[in-house]
Order: C-alpha cells, then structure tokens, then sequence
C-alpha cells in the first residue's frame, strides 16, 4: 500500500465514514465530493428531469451530489438532509449560492424520522450511505412515506454481496457493519417498503448498483 493510501484510510478512519465528524470529517469529505463523481453522475442518469421537481437528498454528505441535481432543477427546490453537523456544514458551503437564492435548503436528521411530511417530494436519491442506515429495510417506508405517488427513489451505490468483492472490501464490510444485500434482496425490500416498481441497474464495467423504486 502506499503512503499516500495510507494517509487516506487514516483520514477516512478519523473522519468516520458513518458520521462526519471534526477536521478529518470534512477532508473525508471533500475527498468523496471528487471520488464519487463518475458514480454519481451514472447513477443520476436514471432520473428525466422536467426542471420543476421538489428533490431530497438523503445523506447529502458534502453536498456534491446537491449540486449536480441543482442544474437540472431550474424551478424547483432542493432539499438536503444528513444526521452528522460536519456534512451539513460541508454540504452548505459547497452550495451557498443555491442556498442563498432560495433554491435549496440542507438540514440535520435522520432517516429513521425524516422531518418532511408525507408526499413532499417528486425526487429522492441518497449516494453512498444506505449501507450505515440504522435499520435500512424498515427505513425505507420512511423514504416511501415523504415521497409523492408516482415519484421515484434512486438508490446509487459501489457495494453489494455478489461474488468477486475484494477482501479488502469485505473486510471493510465487516469493520463498520454494512448493510449489504444481494440484488435481488434489495428488489424485495424495496417492495416491502411501498415501491410499487422496482428496477435495479447494474453499470457493466464497474459493477456499480442503482436502485430505481417508484411509489
């Protein structure tokens, strides 16, 4: 491994992955702001945008993934949430000028409670985070009650069970207590929750997974 791995995974280690917290929090995340990028951008793909939607971002995190929705919202209105105050505080900076025209808004909470009524939202996507979700299958009724009938939920992530995980990964998998369903698994919770169309896309050359559920 080299040094300059090592330095990230101490940062990452530090910063807590789980729950941002303190100076190593925020160059965790400004790191995964950048890193995340191409698996955000292909996962996002997913949505047809009209322009006027009320969109949520669950673990909004840096706040990168607010700001890629933002050009695609021209009328509309964002909405970030995340439970850990040094993402919040990120995730404002990286979008202050979106925030201050009134376009967006990014809160602390969880989603085991999201503090949104039912049917807010046209959009919701949460990118990188489900797997440290409290109880991810019963929170995910949580998603489907503040999204509107008809709307569509995006669930964009690098890992899954499937065969050819690194060791490295599955060690990783094991440290933090990821949740970490098959497809197929997640094809069922979805349901469970209220979706009432499921699709799960899988990128084909780097094996990346989105979940698409329509209420």
């Amino acid at each position: 491994m080299s040094e300059t791995d090592k330095r990230q995974q101490a940062i990452t280690a530090a910063g807590n992955p789980a729950k941002p917290t303190g100076e190593a929090g925020e160059q965790m995340l400004a790191r995964m702001n950048e890193s995340h990028g191409p698996l955000t951008a292909w996962g996002l793909s997913h949505f047809n945008w009209r322009g006027d939607e009320t969109v949520l971002d669950i673990g909004c995190g840096g706040g990168a993934t607010l700001k890629r929705m933002s050009d695609c919202v021209t009328i509309g209105n964002l909405t970030g949430v995340d439970y850990s105050e040094t993402s919040v505080r990120t995730s404002r900076q990286t979008n202050t000028e979106a925030i201050k025209a009134g376009k967006m808004d990014v809160s602390q909470g969880s989603v085991e409670k999201l503090p949104f009524a039912d049917d807010s939202f046209d959009k919701i996507t949460t990118v990188e985070s489900f797997y440290f979700w409290p109880d991810p299958p019963e929170n995910l009724k949580e998603v489907s009650r503040v999204l509107k009938k008809g709307g569509t939920f995006l669930l964009i992530t690098e890992i899954y069970e499937r065969p050819d995980l690194s060791p490295a990964t599955r060690e990783n998998i094991k440290h933090y207590n990821l949740y970490n369903p098959t497809p197929e698994t997640f094809e069922t919770i979805f349901r469970k929750a209220g979706f009432t169309a499921v699709t799960v896309h899988i990128e084909p050359n780097e094996g990346w997974i989105c979940v698409e559920g329509i209420k």
